[in-house]
């Protein structure tokens, strides 16, 4: 198993975070005994109809959507607020299943321009930083890409019920290459892997407080810039990818776009917020509305 930057200690959190914890390691575990694909298709009913629901998911997904998209119907709100859900439970239980949703994968080829740059770039060690989002499945693509011989890092935000994360890290540490918890050693530790050569991803869409803001989706919102002066500090290619749900619920189409070029900080991280913008816009269901990435917002969840 591929170890994070920092040992593991006893997750502490309150009474309500823990008996959510069980809640999640119950389903979970009852799932399991299901066979793959129904497994995937039952936590994605399950998240949309009863979990998203209780935990106020949908509704916050249709507020963000409506900050967004303030001429949409009511329906039409809900309708894709259920389809966000539904997407977001099949990615949590794809996650913890990683060796079978590999296996489920192991026929899916990557397309897009930034094929050869990332040919190139491994053929010359370079090092290179895949920016990606909360859209589809944001595993999808690292698994494809590892199988075909790369070895991918990353940087990932603990999530905040600590019993949660003590597990839900796993999911991207028992594979891959290494993979860093956000702050500042792990930031140190992921830095120095793209330093020497490696590869690795970020997921930049999330509010990052005291960050500069950045238009997304026709708001601003509060982005990380640490992706765009990584690359720029050790001459990384900057390169978005994405693994968009199919209409099966199962399979993926991993896209590897072209690199953004080195400018400046703000200026790259304002092109990998419309590269992901304009996958958004073309199937909001994909992305998950539920995260709060405008915080402050007069109309935001």
């Amino acid at each position: 198993m591929t170890k994070t930057n920092a040992p593991d200690t006893p997750p502490r959190g309150s009474r309500t975070e823990w008996f959510q914890d069980r809640a999640l390691r119950t389903i979970i575990a009852g799932l399991n005994l299901l066979p793959y694909k129904t497994r995937v298709a039952t936590m994605g009913s399950l998240v949309a109809h009863a979990v998203g629901p209780l935990a106020g998911y949908r509704r916050r997904a249709m507020v963000h959507l409506a900050l967004i998209y303030p001429d949409m119907d009511t329906a039409t709100r809900r309708d894709l607020a259920i389809r966000v859900c539904d997407n977001f439970g099949r990615t949590l239980i794809e996650n913890y299943a990683n060796k079978e949703f590999a296996a489920h994968l192991a026929n899916t080829l990557p397309t897009g321009d930034g094929l050869p740059f990332l040919a190139e770039a491994r053929a010359q060690g370079r090092p290179v930083i895949f920016v990606t989002g909360h859209f589809g499945n944001f595993e999808a693509p690292r698994h494809v890409l590892t199988r075909a011989g790369l070895t991918i890092g990353g940087l990932y935000r603990p999530m905040t019920n600590a019993f949660v994360d003590s597990h839900y890290k796993e999911t991207m540490t028992s594979w891959g290459g290494p993979v860093f918890a956000q702050g500042s050693r792990g930031t140190m530790g992921f830095a120095r892997h793209i330093k020497s050569g490696g590869m690795g991803t970020l997921l930049f869409d999330v509010h990052v407080s005291r960050a500069p803001a950045v238009q997304f989706l026709g708001r601003p919102a509060l982005t990380s810039l640490a992706a765009a002066e990584m690359a720029l500090r050790f001459d990384a290619l900057l390169i978005p990818y994405f693994g968009t749900r199919q209409a099966d619920g199962l399979s993926f189409d991993i896209a590897v776009e072209a690199p953004i070029a080195h400018s400046d900080p703000l200026t790259m991280m304002t092109e990998a917020s419309d590269r992901l913008g304009a996958r958004i816009q073309a199937d909001p269901a994909q992305w998950f509305w539920v995260h709060r990435r405008w915080k402050g917002e007069p109309s935001a969840a």
